[in-house]
């Protein structure tokens, strides 16, 4: 909570800010997956379909394992940055970090853009786009960092809110990819469009975070460094992850323990029974206490990256070719996703089950992996070994509602539980590793999509 002294949030402004930098933040990655039939049509090298953002009836052929390779050079980026942050910190000015990065992704946006209008060859349009998939994420990785680094010094709730514009990402991706599809212009006309929304998006980004230092608020806030800011930078996108709170008020007494570490205020408040210098926490004994729940991380993201959107992605309607063929899978695959996913995060903040030290989460974690030959034997054109077993539309959305609201329940009931296992001053050692495993958990998906895919 903010303290009595601090000046008052004219108009919310600093809140709308760290919003649209948390919205910004994520839109790369979401855009980038959103646009894979525009990305496939480009490389099937088939002029009726190069720059359509929709997909044809028996879907585009993915000559180039787009999927995978724009999944897996995604994912290495925040992995490896999540190891180098502190580096990052102790080396580079932080407004060179985040205005550097932005700009950064908005030239590279802009690249993807202007390459829309650009007769290329399957062949090097292929090793541009793997080429900005990389960079961009690298930056955004370095952006998220930086940004967390400054909400340490902020009270909750401006951390809820730039968590709410990241979670909100995929979403506005998928409601962009539907708008610029039912225009009614030209698919080249279309697909620009589309790639110009997040350098939109990126520009109101580079603008609120300009206004920051003119806001009397943030001002009196971003002044105050946190003594740990390289480990709180450590803390990239598992913030992201952790239970919501409403209008920056914890709702139940496992949130109010998170929400303390965010809160500068409230930190002299935690534990008042704990030694005052507990000393450095070793993150072997860290490790100890919550190595199972890192790992129930590890397996949820490893199962989810492993399908969406490689195989996901590759679902296609099997109903005769009509507009309901052509939305099929922006809406059932990447909007029904996240929504469904957010929703489940959202449900961690009613209840937390099952607690700590329960047998039920390693199970429910292990049930995930029934979803791989689910999804797998679906409508997926393009096979040689496995048959089609679901071909129904209704088969395949009722998969997806599954697992999009069990991905976000136990992503974030295991980023959830794991402060809890743990003492006060270890949270944020705790913080950090599982940041680790939640990389880690990513690009181990990301590889893996390339076994299941070679398997269809």
């Amino acid at each position: 909570m903010a303290r009595g002294d601090a000046p008052r949030d004219s108009y919310h402004l600093v809140g709308i800010s760290f919003f649209i930098l948390g919205l910004g933040t994520l839109l790369p990655w979401n855009f980038f997956i959103t646009a894979i039939p525009y990305f496939q049509g480009r490389l099937a090298g088939a002029n009726g379909t190069a720059g359509a953002l929709s997909t044809n009836h028996t879907g585009p052929t993915d000559a180039f394992n787009f999927n995978n390779w724009v999944t897996l050079l995604s994912q290495l980026p925040l992995l490896l940055f999540t190891l180098l942050n502190s580096f990052l910190y102790q080396c580079i000015p932080e407004a060179v970090r985040i205005l550097g990065s932005l700009l950064a992704m908005l030239l590279l946006f802009a690249l993807t853009a202007a390459l829309v209008k650009v007769d290329v060859s399957p062949g090097p349009f292929f090793s541009i786009t793997m080429a900005s998939a990389w960079f961009i994420n690298s930056f955004c990785a370095v952006l998220q960092g930086s940004l967390f680094g400054q909400l340490g010094t902020m009270p909750s709730t401006y951390n809820t809110l730039f968590l709410s514009g990241q979670g909100l990402a995929g979403i506005f991706a998928a409601l962009a990819m539907l708008t610029s599809m039912a225009s009614g212009v030209d698919a080249q006309t279309s697909a620009l469009g589309y790639f110009l929304t997040p350098c939109v998006g990126i520009v109101l980004s580079i603008v609120c975070y300009l206004s920051l230092p003119h806001l009397e608020f943030a001002r009196y806030y971003l002044a105050k460094k946190p003594s740990q800011a390289p480990t709180q930078e450590l803390e990239t996108k598992a913030e992201l992850l952790q239970c919501d709170e409403k209008n920056g008020v914890p709702s139940s007494p496992q949130k109010a323990a998170l929400t303390s570490d965010v809160d500068p205020e409230k930190e002299p408040e935690l534990e008042p029974a704990e030694p005052r210098d507990p000393g450095k926490p070793s993150v072997f004994v860290v490790f100890r206490k919550i190595w199972l729940t890192a790992l129930c991380l590890v397996l949820v993201f490893t199962v989810t990256l492993s399908v969406f959107p490689a195989i996901t992605a590759m679902v296609t309607s099997s109903t005769s070719p009509g507009k309901w063929s052509e939305f099929f899978n922006p809406i059932c695959c990447f909007l029904l996703f996240n929504v469904m996913d957010w929703l489940g995060r959202s449900l961690t903040s009613y209840f937390l089950w099952p607690v700590e030290n329960s047998r039920l989460l390693p199970l429910l974690v292990r049930l995930r992996f029934l979803f791989v030959p689910l999804f797998m034997l679906c409508h997926v054109p393009q096979r040689a070994r496995l048959p089609i077993l679901f071909p129904q539309a209704a088969n395949f959305i009722i998969f997806m509602l599954l697992f999009a609201v069990s991905n976000g329940y136990l992503v974030s009931l295991t980023m959830c539980l794991a402060p809890r296992q743990v003492l006060a001053h270890e949270r944020e050692v705790a913080g950090a590793l599982m940041t680790f495993f939640l990389a880690l958990g990513l690009s181990c998906g990301a590889s893996l999509s390339f076994l299941f895919k070679a398997l269809l």
